[in-house]
């Protein structure tokens, strides 16, 4: 994995756009995870998203994330090669691969805690499953 200063970095090849066309990005490691941007900047922060979705739906499906490859063993491949194209990184945050499970302290009026436990009982949930259940589902 290549990381810097805590974030986890995809290769990211970028097909050069002009003023009337957008600049497209793929993510050669995510199958199906591509982005654009009207400038240069623009398209590798829309990668950044791209691949934060990507990996969000994979995880929700139960799908394995693929790990970012080499820059040099992607260059090699012919499918990006030519001046069209530019290489660069796209940076993620780690934590979006972290399934480690941690206590939290919140505060909730308790008419409200009364409500939520009600909703996770009849949904056959524990209290901190359901919650995790509805933030995932919004």
């Amino acid at each position: 994995m290549t990381r810097q200063e805590g974030k986890m970095r995809y290769p990211i090849v970028i097909e050069r756009g002009s003023d009337a066309e957008a600049y497209g990005v793929v993510v050669p490691d995510l199958p199906g995870c591509f982005s654009a941007g009207d400038t240069f900047d623009e398209a590798v922060s829309n990668a950044s998203e791209a691949i934060a979705l990507w990996v969000e739906d994979a995880i929700d499906n139960g799908q394995s994330i693929p790990r970012p490859s080499s820059l040099d063993g992607l260059r090699a491949s012919l499918e990006w090669s030519g001046p069209e194209w530019i290489w660069g990184f796209a940076s993620v945050d780690p934590t979006l691969f972290d399934d480690t499970s941690e206590r939290v302290n919140i505060t909730l009026p308790r008419r409200v805690l009364a409500r939520l436990d009600s909703r996770a009982k009849d949904a056959g949930e524990t209290r901190s499953g359901f919650i995790a259940k509805l933030a995932l589902s919004a």
